[in-house]
């Protein structure tokens, strides 16, 4: 195996305060041995669960989440800064969020640093007992470093510069702008890093470059090192990029363009996939320089994160799963993400959003929190509706019930000025009239410090709930190359299919982790690979092995159909996974017209229901001993299957060959594998989500009707009712 050049370990300098030489050593064989698989998917391993040895010093389990709020003294008269931080923590705040955008106040001209306001701020916060996670301001650069070094710029695909006044305009690419924030962040870490109101830091803000690409010449010149580290040499690159078709060939690597949408009509799928990967890979060393610059002058007490927005392709957070803890943005209800659950998820958000960043985000080093949680309208959305009253308070308990160890909302105030007049805050422009998520907020605080009153809190949860347990197997490659390849424009994309895999396994009250190829899967009883499209012949023999051993693996529609260049196979189709899944082939897959769905495509073996498809339809030709589950019951393939199941070892593994109409279908298929299991299900109504976190039960209605929890009458609640109304929470022990 070859590394790229730039490859090193890194370590958080916290780690390396407190290990002792001999657990140094363990520590760096086991990082060496778990590099083997770099080259797949240059991410490395992380725990299910957190092992950091900081964990509980930064997160006291007995307070089982902080809450806190952002706070923008630089937009604020210095004379209302006592009395805003004293109101906040009159709220029941615990912690506020400085300074993210606040670049040109830190350092309003070159050279020139205006840090004592910070000094003041962290001094009010704690003599109101608030915590502060400081920021470095690198989303803003100041007017002068845009003007005096444009070189710092990204540039989009129209060969624009993007000009000062936004955010997120700086380059990852640029060695000057690195050079700057190294700078900037020095400074604070030297000055603060000490502090004992700095709980912890955040690097950037929602780090992304707002699903635009960057074409500077810094990114250009970027990509090709990162290419020449990759490939070696320009033969080796054609090859992977199939660059013979359409005379793509390239005859050196200063030949090689970012691909760019606005210049071609049609770029090479391969080169849009690696410059995918190269754009994820700057985005993450940008961090860790943040992050490792940070280290060197702050305390091991303050822990170091940041808020992704995974959505924002090509951002991979699992790039950065060396962070203290890996938190997320999400705001439910923007005009934009209504599901089927009811009529008014444009006022209550979806059911899947928070529960998925929870597990998708806790998944990737053991330690999460939401940065930024919607506290009531916005101003940037399709549309800006109103959240239905209760709405936040529910959105908060969700996301509690994840794990979280921390939970903040952005913003305070409401703001007198700038791009978002009309984004709410907890409390108004004036600085005092609470706004109706505030006083959601304050409702939630108070009943949290009602919960860490309860004993048991620590109580394992009931067997018949951690039986139900479930991975689902995640590469944003697999997202990326089906950006380009779709295959049907009826595809909805790899991370919508796999979110209703997710949402059927919630509506199962199942827990669910994500994982990748590199981690142990032996845990989790139930192992989802939705459209894994880009799979390895290693990653085939790791699946056997985890059947093998007794996991249920169900595999989904248009997976294994590549290798991890996004290469057909010289072969069958599907060849990987074809002895896994119990096939002599996979002939063929179709797609068929919307509105020539016909009442009786699917039906599942030995039920008489039946189910509709368009969108994807894999045609499966089994093997003697494999059982068929579901047969296609029209079009010119009737009676051939389209769902599997294959014995293995001491487990089995399901082919789920249909992204049907609905997910009932998937649904049915996945309920089956459970009771072949003999693990029981808990099936709740779509509106109702519920999860077990720290000894306690919790639920959420996210219906427009008052539905009944599952639980005995004689339950006793801490919190709520048996009957859920719309927007009403339980918990119950």
């Amino acid at each position: 195996m070859q590394l790229p050049k730039s490859f090193a370990i890194r370590l958080p300098q916290s780690w390396l305060n407190i290990l002792r030489p001999q657990q140094m050593l363990v520590l760096l064989l086991t990082l060496m041995i778990s590099i083997q698989g770099y080259g797949q998917t240059q991410a490395q391993p992380g725990p299910s669960g957190s092992n950091n040895p900081m964990a509980n010093t930064w997160f006291d389990p007995s307070k089982l989440v902080e809450t806190g709020v952002y706070y923008y003294p630089e937009a604020w008269p210095k004379n209302q800064w006592s009395r805003d931080i004293q109101n906040i923590a009159k709220l029941g705040f615990e912690y506020i969020h400085i300074s993210e955008f606040a670049w040109s106040t830190m350092e309003p001209t070159e050279g020139t640093y205006r840090l004592g306001w910070i000094d003041t701020v962290l001094n009010i916060a704690a003599q109101n007992k608030l915590k502060v996670i400081l920021c470095t301001p690198t989303p803003t650069p100041p007017v002068w470093l845009s003007r005096n070094y444009p070189d710092i710029l990204m540039v989009n695909g129209a060969g624009q510069t993007i000009n000062h006044q936004g955010r997120t305009h700086g380059s990852w690419s640029s060695k000057r702008f690195e050079q700057y924030v190294r700078t900037i962040t020095t400074k604070l870490g030297e000055r603060f890093g000490k502090h004992p109101a700095v709980w912890g830091w955040q690097l950037d803000n929602e780090p992304s470059h707002y699903s635009r690409s960057d074409y500077s010449p810094n990114a250009q010149q970027h990509f090709r090192q990162w290419l020449r580290a990759k490939y070696g040499t320009i033969a080796k690159l054609n090859e992977a990029w199939g660059a013979s078709f359409w005379s793509n060939t390239y005859n050196n690597f200063d030949q090689i363009p970012c691909p760019n949408g606005e210049e071609n009509t049609a770029a090479n799928p391969h080169q849009v996939l690696d410059y995918r990967r190269f754009s994820a890979n700057a985005c993450a060393d940008f961090l860790r320089m943040q992050q490792q610059t940070l280290r060197q002058y702050i305390s091991p007490r303050q822990f170091v994160t940041t808020n992704f927005m995974h959505w924002h392709s090509p951002v991979d957070p699992w790039r950065n799963q060396d962070l203290d803890a890996v938190t997320y943005t999400m705001y439910p209800v923007w005009g934009g993400d209504a599901d089927s659950v009811n009529s008014h998820s444009f006022r209550l958000g979806s059911i899947g959003n928070i529960s998925w960043a929870n597990d998708y985000y806790r998944s990737i080093n053991g330690l999460t929190g939401v940065m930024e949680l919607q506290p009531g309208q916005v101003n940037w959305g399709k549309y800006n509706p109103q959240p239905m009253p209760g709405a936040v308070r529910m959105w908060l308990w969700n996301a509690y019930s994840g794990g979280l160890k921390l939970i903040c909302s952005y913003r305070y105030r409401q703001p007198r000025f700038g791009n978002e007049l009309y984004h709410n805050g907890m409390v108004g422009p004036d600085g005092v009239t609470p706004l109706p998520g505030g006083l959601e907020f304050s409702q939630f605080m108070r009943e949290i410090k009602q919960l860490r009153q309860q004993p048991n809190l620590k109580a394992a949860p009931p067997a018949a709930y951690t039986a139900r347990k479930a991975a689902i197997l995640w590469s944003p490659d697999n997202h990326w190359i089906q950006e380009c390849q779709g295959g049907t424009k009826q595809w909805p994309g790899n991370f919508a299919h796999q979110f209703r895999y997710y949402n059927i396994l919630k509506s199962f009250t199942a827990p669910v982790d994500y994982t990748d190829t590199l981690r142990d899967w032996s845990a989790c009883p139930f192992l989802i690979v939705p459209s894994f499209q880009l799979m390895s012949h290693q990653t085939a023999a790791k699946l056997k092995a985890y059947a093998e051993n007794g996991g249920q693996v169900v595999i989904s529609a248009r997976t294994a159909q590549m290798d991890n260049r996004g290469h057909l196979w010289e072969g069958p189709w599907a060849q990987p996974i074809l002895d896994l899944i119990g096939a002599k082939a996979i002939p063929f897959f179709d797609h068929l017209p919307a509105e020539a769905i016909q009442a009786g495509s699917l039906k599942v073996k030995d039920d008489s229901k039946t189910y509709q498809w368009s969108t994807w339809g894999d045609i499966i030709d089994p093997k003697p001993e494999t059982e068929v589950w579901a047969t296609y019951q029209d079009q010119f393939y009737a009676g051939r299957p389209a769902v599997t199941h294959h014995k293995v070892g001491k487990g089995g593994i399901t082919y789920i060959g249909v992204h049907s109409k609905t997910k009932d279908f998937e649904a049915a298929i996945l309920q089956k594998v459970y009771q072949l299991c003999k693990v029981e299900v808990q099936q709740v109504p779509n509106e109702l989500r519920i999860d077990w976190r720290d000894g306690h039960w919790v639920a959420c209605n996210y219906g427009t009707r008052s539905v009944q929890l599952p639980v005995p009458t004689s339950t006793k609640f801490l919190i709520g009712q048996r009957t859920l109304k719309p927007t009403e929470v339980a918990v119950w022990q």
